[in-house]
Protein backbone atom coordinates (compact mmCIF):
# COMPACT_ATOMS: atom_id res chain seq x y z
CA UNK A 1 0.00 0.00 0.00
CA UNK A 2 1.23 3.69 -0.99
CA UNK A 3 0.41 6.88 0.59
CA UNK A 4 -0.63 9.64 -1.50
CA UNK A 5 2.81 11.95 -0.80
CA UNK A 6 4.58 9.18 -1.51
CA UNK A 7 6.66 8.53 -4.51
CA UNK A 8 6.60 6.38 -7.29
CA UNK A 9 9.57 4.22 -7.73
CA UNK A 10 10.88 4.57 -11.59
CA UNK A 11 10.73 1.83 -13.59
CA UNK A 12 13.40 -0.19 -14.88
CA UNK A 13 14.63 2.46 -17.59
CA UNK A 14 12.55 5.23 -16.96
CA UNK A 15 13.73 8.30 -15.85
CA UNK A 16 13.14 9.45 -12.32
CA UNK A 17 10.65 12.71 -12.19
CA UNK A 18 11.93 15.76 -11.12
CA UNK A 19 10.41 18.21 -8.67
CA UNK A 20 9.03 20.79 -11.26
CA UNK A 21 7.30 17.56 -13.31
CA UNK A 22 5.95 16.11 -9.68
CA UNK A 23 3.88 19.46 -8.88
CA UNK A 24 0.42 19.52 -10.51
CA UNK A 25 -0.23 21.52 -12.96
CA UNK A 26 -1.92 25.09 -12.26
CA UNK A 27 -5.69 25.52 -12.72
CA UNK A 28 -6.71 27.55 -16.37
CA UNK A 29 -7.53 31.08 -15.37
CA UNK A 30 -11.09 31.75 -16.94
CA UNK A 31 -11.06 34.20 -20.39
CA UNK A 32 -12.49 37.19 -18.79
CA UNK A 33 -11.07 40.26 -21.15
CA UNK A 34 -12.64 41.06 -24.67
CA UNK A 35 -9.80 40.37 -26.56
CA UNK A 36 -9.17 37.29 -25.47
CA UNK A 37 -13.02 36.11 -25.56
CA UNK A 38 -12.13 36.87 -29.28
CA UNK A 39 -15.37 39.16 -29.00
CA UNK A 40 -15.56 41.72 -32.51
CA UNK A 41 -14.86 45.37 -31.84
CA UNK A 42 -17.69 47.61 -32.53
CA UNK A 43 -15.95 48.48 -35.76
CA UNK A 44 -15.27 45.12 -37.04
CA UNK A 45 -19.18 44.25 -35.87
CA UNK A 46 -20.50 42.42 -39.19
CA UNK A 47 -23.98 44.51 -38.68
CA UNK A 48 -21.61 47.52 -39.66
CA UNK A 49 -19.62 45.70 -42.09
CA UNK A 50 -23.01 44.53 -43.80
CA UNK A 51 -24.08 48.25 -43.78
CA UNK A 52 -20.78 49.88 -45.74
CA UNK A 53 -20.95 46.81 -47.80
CA UNK A 54 -24.44 47.82 -49.08
CA UNK A 55 -23.82 51.39 -49.44
CA UNK A 56 -20.48 50.68 -51.50
CA UNK A 57 -22.99 48.27 -54.09
CA UNK A 58 -25.48 51.29 -53.98
CA UNK A 59 -22.75 53.68 -55.04
CA UNK A 60 -21.39 51.21 -57.80
CA UNK A 61 -25.20 50.37 -58.97
CA UNK A 62 -26.44 54.19 -59.03
CA UNK A 63 -27.59 55.38 -62.34
CA UNK A 64 -25.02 57.23 -64.26
CA UNK A 65 -27.01 60.17 -64.68
CA UNK A 66 -27.79 60.83 -61.47
CA UNK A 67 -24.40 60.13 -60.89
CA UNK A 68 -23.62 62.70 -63.22
CA UNK A 69 -25.81 65.34 -61.91
CA UNK A 70 -24.83 64.47 -58.03
CA UNK A 71 -21.20 65.43 -59.60
CA UNK A 72 -22.22 68.57 -61.30
CA UNK A 73 -23.97 69.90 -58.45
CA UNK A 74 -20.75 69.37 -56.26
CA UNK A 75 -18.80 70.82 -58.51
CA UNK A 76 -21.37 74.02 -58.73
CA UNK A 77 -21.29 74.12 -55.15
CA UNK A 78 -17.55 74.07 -54.92
CA UNK A 79 -17.45 76.75 -58.34
CA UNK A 80 -19.68 79.58 -56.12
CA UNK A 81 -17.82 79.05 -52.51
CA UNK A 82 -14.84 79.80 -54.74
CA UNK A 83 -16.52 82.68 -56.50
CA UNK A 84 -17.79 84.12 -52.99
CA UNK A 85 -14.59 83.90 -51.91
CA UNK A 86 -12.35 85.51 -54.73
CA UNK A 87 -15.27 88.38 -54.54
CA UNK A 88 -14.96 88.92 -51.02
CA UNK A 89 -11.02 89.25 -51.43
CA UNK A 90 -11.32 91.18 -53.68
CA UNK A 91 -13.08 93.72 -52.10
CA UNK A 92 -11.11 93.25 -49.13
CA UNK A 93 -8.19 94.41 -51.45
CA UNK A 94 -9.58 97.47 -53.29
CA UNK A 95 -11.05 98.61 -49.56
CA UNK A 96 -7.04 98.46 -48.46
CA UNK A 97 -5.65 100.26 -51.04
CA UNK A 98 -7.97 102.82 -50.87
CA UNK A 99 -7.22 103.39 -47.32
CA UNK A 100 -3.40 103.22 -48.66
CA UNK A 101 -4.29 105.90 -51.03
CA UNK A 102 -6.16 107.65 -48.39
CA UNK A 103 -2.85 108.25 -46.20
CA UNK A 104 -0.33 108.84 -48.89
CA UNK A 105 -2.79 111.51 -50.10
CA UNK A 106 -2.85 112.77 -46.80
CA UNK A 107 0.94 112.57 -45.59
CA UNK A 108 1.65 114.78 -48.50
CA UNK A 109 -1.10 117.36 -47.98
CA UNK A 110 0.26 117.35 -44.43
CA UNK A 111 3.75 118.50 -45.50
CA UNK A 112 2.10 121.37 -48.28
CA UNK A 113 0.41 123.06 -45.39
CA UNK A 114 3.26 124.72 -43.57
CA UNK A 115 3.73 125.92 -47.40
CA UNK A 116 0.04 127.27 -47.36
CA UNK A 117 0.90 129.23 -43.82
CA UNK A 118 3.91 131.07 -45.66
CA UNK A 119 1.88 131.97 -48.30
CA UNK A 120 -0.92 133.57 -45.89
CA UNK A 121 1.76 135.20 -43.95
CA UNK A 122 3.50 136.89 -46.80
CA UNK A 123 0.18 138.29 -48.19
CA UNK A 124 -0.67 139.58 -44.68
CA UNK A 125 2.61 140.96 -44.23
CA UNK A 126 2.63 142.72 -47.48
CA UNK A 127 3.11 146.27 -47.96
CA UNK A 128 1.17 149.10 -49.55
CA UNK A 129 4.24 149.52 -51.89
CA UNK A 130 4.08 145.48 -52.74
CA UNK A 131 0.78 145.20 -54.29
CA UNK A 132 2.22 143.70 -57.36
CA UNK A 133 4.27 141.13 -55.57
CA UNK A 134 1.31 140.16 -53.36
CA UNK A 135 -0.97 139.95 -56.16
CA UNK A 136 0.98 136.85 -57.43
CA UNK A 137 1.43 135.47 -53.95
CA UNK A 138 -2.30 135.50 -54.16
CA UNK A 139 -2.51 134.03 -57.49
CA UNK A 140 -0.28 131.32 -56.04
CA UNK A 141 -2.37 130.43 -52.82
CA UNK A 142 -5.66 130.71 -54.42
CA UNK A 143 -4.15 127.64 -57.16
CA UNK A 144 -2.96 125.78 -53.97
CA UNK A 145 -6.00 125.79 -52.22
CA UNK A 146 -8.32 124.81 -55.36
CA UNK A 147 -5.91 121.40 -55.70
CA UNK A 148 -6.57 121.24 -52.53
CA UNK A 149 -10.17 121.35 -52.40
CA UNK A 150 -9.91 119.44 -55.60
CA UNK A 151 -8.93 116.44 -53.64
CA UNK A 152 -11.18 116.70 -50.65
CA UNK A 153 -9.35 118.72 -48.57
CA UNK A 154 -10.84 121.73 -46.50
CA UNK A 155 -9.67 124.41 -45.13
CA UNK A 156 -11.86 125.85 -41.92
CA UNK A 157 -11.00 129.11 -39.91
CA UNK A 158 -12.90 128.50 -36.56
CA UNK A 159 -12.77 131.97 -34.89
CA UNK A 160 -15.57 133.01 -33.09
CA UNK A 161 -16.39 129.24 -32.13
CA UNK A 162 -17.01 127.71 -29.04
CA UNK A 163 -12.92 125.94 -28.70
CA UNK A 164 -13.26 122.34 -29.32
CA UNK A 165 -10.01 120.30 -28.59
CA UNK A 166 -11.01 117.66 -31.09
CA UNK A 167 -10.39 119.92 -34.11
CA UNK A 168 -8.18 123.03 -32.18
CA UNK A 169 -5.23 123.11 -30.77
CA UNK A 170 -5.17 126.19 -28.15
CA UNK A 171 -1.47 127.68 -28.41
CA UNK A 172 -2.35 130.10 -25.67
CA UNK A 173 -5.55 131.92 -23.11
CA UNK A 174 -6.23 135.56 -23.10
CA UNK A 175 -8.69 137.66 -21.15
CA UNK A 176 -11.16 140.03 -23.40
CA UNK A 177 -13.56 142.01 -22.52
CA UNK A 178 -17.48 140.96 -23.27
CA UNK A 179 -15.43 137.61 -24.34
CA UNK A 180 -16.90 134.57 -23.07
CA UNK A 181 -14.51 131.76 -21.73
CA UNK A 182 -13.56 129.03 -24.07
CA UNK A 183 -14.36 131.33 -26.99
CA UNK A 184 -11.73 131.42 -30.08
CA UNK A 185 -10.37 134.48 -30.40
CA UNK A 186 -7.81 134.64 -32.78
CA UNK A 187 -6.54 131.70 -35.28
CA UNK A 188 -2.54 131.66 -35.57
CA UNK A 189 -3.33 128.71 -38.35
CA UNK A 190 -6.24 127.17 -39.99
CA UNK A 191 -6.95 124.34 -39.96
CA UNK A 192 -7.80 121.28 -42.54
CA UNK A 193 -9.68 118.61 -42.95
CA UNK A 194 -10.21 115.99 -45.80
CA UNK A 195 -13.45 113.69 -46.00
CA UNK A 196 -14.39 114.31 -42.13
CA UNK A 197 -10.91 113.47 -41.08
CA UNK A 198 -9.13 116.32 -39.42
CA UNK A 199 -5.31 116.86 -41.24
CA UNK A 200 -4.16 119.23 -38.74
CA UNK A 201 -6.23 121.10 -36.05
CA UNK A 202 -6.29 124.56 -35.80
CA UNK A 203 -3.60 126.39 -33.90
CA UNK A 204 -5.82 129.38 -31.82
CA UNK A 205 -6.01 131.66 -28.91
CA UNK A 206 -8.72 131.07 -26.68
CA UNK A 207 -10.22 133.52 -24.10
CA UNK A 208 -10.00 132.47 -20.41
Amino acid sequence: MRYPDEQRRPAAGERPATSDERRPAPEEEPVTSRDEAAEPAGEEDPANEEERLREKEAIEEEDPIARAQRERDEYLDLARRSQADFENYRKRAAKEAAAAGERAKGGLVRELLPVVDNLERALASAQLGEQHLAEGVRLVHSELIAVLERNGVEQFDPKGESFDPTVHEALSTRSEDGADSGVVLDVIEKGYKANGTVLRPARVVVSG
